[in-house]
């Protein structure tokens, strides 16, 4: 099926039909890590800053440093570390050179739970199975020039004055 056909619309150019099917895909590749991740109690968001964590560990990070590296910058980290914190998978203390900061890590609860999670991964990567090794990598390049693109255009957007 064509995409045009798949999403209803008349496209304007190549540019806006590989934009939309990017977000269109995201959105099919978004949905299978949710439904992973909710088999084990988490969102992907969740897991990305568990995961994040594990990597660091056993170095605290703290709010503002586990943000700059998730995957999503938009996320509520404060939010989402005391959902995790109430589950038991993190440990939250106050930073003692800092008292507005506070040091997370990685409970032995979470360390658990990555653990059983780890040996399933493999059934994330077979939402991309259609692709061989080859091409996952020639799209991880492309991805790789879109993101470049897109900051450097959001500059452009931001400093171009609006006509009216």
């Amino acid at each position: 099926m064509h995409f045009e056909n798949e999403v209803g619309i008349k496209i304007r150019n190549e540019w806006q039909k590989a934009s939309l099917n990017l977000l269109y895909t995201s959105g099919f590749l978004f949905n299978g890590y949710e439904s992973f991740f909710k088999r084990h109690g988490l969102t992907t968001q969740q897991y990305n800053a568990l995961r994040i964590l594990r990597d660091q560990y056993p170095t605290p990070i703290s709010t503002s440093g586990l943000r700059d590296k998730m995957l999503d910058k938009m996320s509520d980290t404060s939010r989402l570390v005391s959902r995790l914190n109430a589950k038991g998978f993190v440990d939250v203390k106050q930073n003692p050179h800092d008292k507005r900061l506070v040091n997370i890590i990685l409970s032995d609860k979470g360390h658990e739970l990555m653990a059983g999670i780890d040996p399933e991964l493999s059934l994330l990567d077979s939402l991309l199975s259609e692709l061989n090794e080859e091409e996952a990598a020639q799209l991880s390049e492309l991805l790789s020039k879109v993101r470049k693109s897109i900051k450097h255009a959001s500059k452009r957007m931001r400093t171009t004055p609006v006509q009216i």
